[in-house]
Order: C-alpha cells, then sequence, then structure tokens
C-alpha cells in the first residue's frame, strides 16, 4: 500500500527530471555546435541602460499580469487584491527564472492563494487558467504577427495551426464525452472545466479583460526582447525581428527547461538561423535577455526574504516550525486537472464586471 501511495511522487519526479534533462541536452547540443563564445558574448552585452528597460517593462507586465490573475480569480470565487496579486506575481517570477521547469513558483503562487482564500483546489484552478489564457492568446498573437509580417518561418504556420486546431477539437471532444460518464474522476472534471469556462472565464464582464491585459503583456515581453536583441547587435529589420522573438517566447511556455534556460535558446538559434541572422546571434541575443529579464524579477527575491524573515519572527524561539494542517499539494495537483477536491463543481459567485 506504501507503494500505491509513492507514485504520484514518483510520477512528479519523474517529471521534473524529463524538464531538467530537456534543458540540459538542449544547452549540451548548442555548446557543442557553437562553442560557449555566444554565452560568454550575452553576459559581456549586459548594459545598465538595458535592465533598466527590462526591470520598468517587466514592472509593467507584471501588473498587467497579476490583473489578468485577479480578473480571472474573482470570477471563480477566489478574489485577490491587485497588490496582493502583483507581489505574489513577482515570486513566482523570480521562482520560475531559477527553479527547473519554469512552473513551480506558478504552484507556489497558487497553493498560498488559495490557502489564505480558504479553498486550495480552486486557487490553484485561478492560476492554471490564467496562464492558460495568457499563453492561448499569446499563441494567437503570433499567428497573426505571422500571417501580417514578413517571416522566414511563415511557410510552418499553416501545419502549426492545423495542429492547435486539432489539439482543441480533441480537448473539447474528450471534455464533452466525459462530462456524460457519471460521477467517474473524468467526469467530474470535465464538469468542472466547463463550469470554469460557461460561469466564469466566459462571462463578458470577464474575457475582455483577460485579453486585454494578455495582449499588453505579450507587447512589454517582446520589446524587452526587442530591446535585448538590439543591444546583442542584430540588425535585422524590426517586422521581422519580432516575428522571430514571438516564436521564441511561444517555444518557451513549453515547460522543458532550467529555470528558462534550454528551449529559449534553442528557439533563438533555429529561428535566427532560418532567417539567415545566424546561430550565434540568436543565443547571444537570448542569453542576454535572460539575463536582464532575472535581474528584472530580482523585487521576487526580496519579497521572498521578506516572507521567511516574517515566518522566523511569528515562530519565535523554540518553535518546531512543524505544519499544523494537512499539506496542500495533493489538492493542488488535482486542481491543476480541474478537479475540485473530489466534489461536483460549485456554485460561482462573482461581481458583474470583475477587475
Amino acid at each position: 500500500m506504501a507503494f500505491l501511495h509513492s507514485v504520484p511522487s514518483v510520477r512528479r519526479f519523474g517529471l521534473s527530471l524529463l524538464r531538467l534533462a530537456a534543458g540540459v541536452v538542449v544547452l549540451w547540443f548548442l555548446v557543442r555546435r557553437v562553442g560557449a563564445a555566444p554565452f560568454e558574448d550575452g553576459l559581456r552585452s549586459v548594459t545598465w541602460q538595458a535592465v533598466g528597460a527590462a526591470v520598468t517593462l517587466t514592472a509593467l507586465t507584471t501588473v498587467c499580469s497579476a490583473w489578468r490573475w485577479r480578473v480571472v480569480a474573482q470570477a471563480l470565487g477566489v478574489d485577490i487584491g491587485l497588490p496582493g496579486a502583483a507581489g505574489a506575481y513577482y515570486r513566482s517570477l523570480f521562482l520560475n527564472s531559477v527553479l527547473p521547469g519554469g512552473v513551480l513558483g506558478d504552484v507556489h503562487r497558487a497553493v498560498t492563494h488559495g490557502r489564505r482564500a480558504g479553498d486550495v483546489a480552486r486557487g490553484v484552478r485561478a492560476v492554471a487558467w490564467e496562464r492558460l489564457c495568457g499563453q492561448v492568446i499569446q499563441a494567437v498573437v503570433t499567428a497573426v504577427v505571422l500571417l501580417t509580417l514578413p517571416s522566414p518561418v511563415r511557410p510552418a504556420l499553416p501545419y502549426v495551426l492545423a495542429g492547435l486546431a486539432g489539439v482543441a477539437g480533441c480537448a473539447a471532444l474528450v471534455v464533452g464525452v466525459a462530462a456524460r460518464r457519471g460521477r467517474s474522476r473524468p467526469a467530474r472534471a470535465a464538469r468542472t472545466i466547463a463550469a470554469d469556462l460557461r460561469r466564469g472565464l466566459l462571462v463578458p464582464g470577464v474575457w475582455p479583460q483577460v485579453t486585454l491585459a494578455s495582449l499588453l503583456v505579450v507587447a512589454g515581453h517582446t520589446a524587452t526582447f526587442v530591446i535585448a536583441a538590439r543591444v546583442a547587435g542584430c540588425t535585422a529589420p524590426l517586422g521581422e525581428l519580432v516575428a522571430l522573438l514571438m516564436v521564441v517566447q511561444t517555444a518557451v511556455v513549453i515547460p522543458l527547461s532550467i529555470g528558462g534556460w534550454g528551449l529559449r535558446e534553442g528557439a533563438a538559434a533555429w529561428a535566427f538561423a532560418a532567417a539567415g541572422l545566424g546561430v550565434v546571434s540568436g543565443v547571444t541575443a537570448a542569453t542576454l535577455y535572460a539575463v536582464i529579464m532575472l535581474a528584472a524579477v530580482t523585487p521576487g527575491a526580496g519579497l521572498l526574504l521578506g516572507d521567511a524573515i516574517r515566518r522566523r519572527r511569528r515562530r519565535g524561539p523554540g518553535h518546531s516550525g512543524a505544519s499544523s494542517g494537512p499539506d496542500p499539494a495533493p489538492r493542488a495537483m488535482e486542481a491543476v486537472g480541474g478537479l475540485p477536491g473530489g466534489s461536483d463543481p460549485p456554485a460561482y459567485s462573482h461581481p458583474a464586471t470583475p477587475g
């Protein structure tokens, strides 16, 4: 029986190991192909002006991301204030930048908010939906950019769109079929997903705000990447450069990296090489972007340090530090799959115009 209980932990460890291995393999391949010089050039290219621009743009995009999260959380009935959401988002961005996989910061943000709101499962679903909405809108914007701006990767766009449409269609079919299969776990998950969409995300007062916030976030991240590419010496026309960087950013959302390192540099190397700009140029620009973005999210490290100091002061000397309640992680993992803690979808209560 103990072995059966350990299966989910083994599975999560396997996924984490896969993410780490994928990032290592991509970086190893790049070093074998172009050497360490492009990475060193990216580090040497860092300027205070680039860091200042990244800090400013990241502050704006973080507020927009926090706004998007707040709107989604309100729609699902687990409200959070905008200042608190912005602080939590900074914490998650820093953790995503320094931990393997690029998603552990979001797990921390989701579980922490869920515990404070009294519903870990719904708190995790709010973060999962918020991230998914942002990624879907980014993919749509990328497709539009590739259709309207000249790009050497445009010929692959029809196949990408067909693949996305196929995945979306299959997902909708699976959810629809599962929702009609009684009280099984897949059926409960499917009903929860449908309820989240129908009573929350697709409400007229919700999705326009989520869309606008996501567009602003995409614009801010793209502008930061353009600055990094220019500082790194890339002289490609702005339209072509934006198209290439949009493709790179879309690849980065795949959680197979080491704190973001790996797929970003690999995608940049491929995209820049396809545009005739050279693999070295792509790796250098991606490295510079990674460094200035790490500097831009360091406020999250300060907030995490402040949290640790406050917890230590509250505990006082001689406190064992043991948790007084059950670990919410198992419920969080279920919530990612849309399960509301083993119950049917709860009723929703949200304002007509959240945010």
